[in-house]
């Protein structure tokens, strides 16, 4: 008997692309976690432990795996908020131009073992220098609001991105190579 499969994620893109595996959620569950980094925290570690967080946050029980993902965004060692405002988008993609970014896809899978598996995949994106007026364009589209660094690269913003080494699915929002195989190894059956 196939286990059921839960996403802790209500992100539309996140069941589409776990769609994209053959894996389609038997129940879908928003995780309430505190996604405030701590202290000194580094971009790799906060997206690792977000993803687990929101795997924990999701009651389960026998028979289910859980599947729960987190984008980080991050210059440096400074890891970018969501642009929860178009002020902040602005400053995003005024801080992302032109230069290179990571985006930092954390995936955690909790099997049927209890077991919490984590993996990152790490893509290096580079933007085009965009002038105001681009930026401004960009914002009034409005797809990049509540996005990791302001933008949604499945859209209108792929085209600034002048280049990108890594995981592209990861990029909008779960990286399918790792995933795929968390959820093997964790015993969920994929075609």
């Amino acid at each position: 008997m196939k286990p059921t499969l839960i996403l802790a994620s209500t992100s539309p893109r996140r069941r589409d692309l776990l769609a994209r595996l053959g894996a389609v959620p038997d129940r879908v569950a928003a995780p309430d976690i505190d996604e405030s980094p701590k202290p000194g925290e580094l971009p790799r570690a906060y997206a690792l432990r977000l993803a687990e967080e929101k795997a924990r946050a999701v009651p389960h029980g026998e028979g289910e795996i859980i599947v729960a993902g987190d984008t980080t965004v991050a210059v440096g060692r400074r890891i970018l908020p969501p642009a929860e405002t178009e002020d902040i988008q602005r400053r995003l993609l005024a801080l992302i131009s032109g230069r290179r970014h990571h985006c930092l896809a954390a995936v955690c899978v909790i099997g049927l073992d209890g077991v919490a598996r984590t993996r990152l995949a790490d893509t290096v994106v580079t933007f085009k220098r965009l002038s105001d007026a681009e930026i401004d364009a960009y914002v009034a589209c409005g797809e990049g609001l509540g996005k990791a660094g302001g933008y949604a690269i499945q859209g209108r913003a792929e085209a600034l991105v002048r280049a990108l080494a890594g995981s592209h699915s990861g990029v909008i929002g779960l990286p399918l190579f790792e995933t795929r195989a968390l959820l093997l190894s964790a015993g969920y059956p994929l075609g």
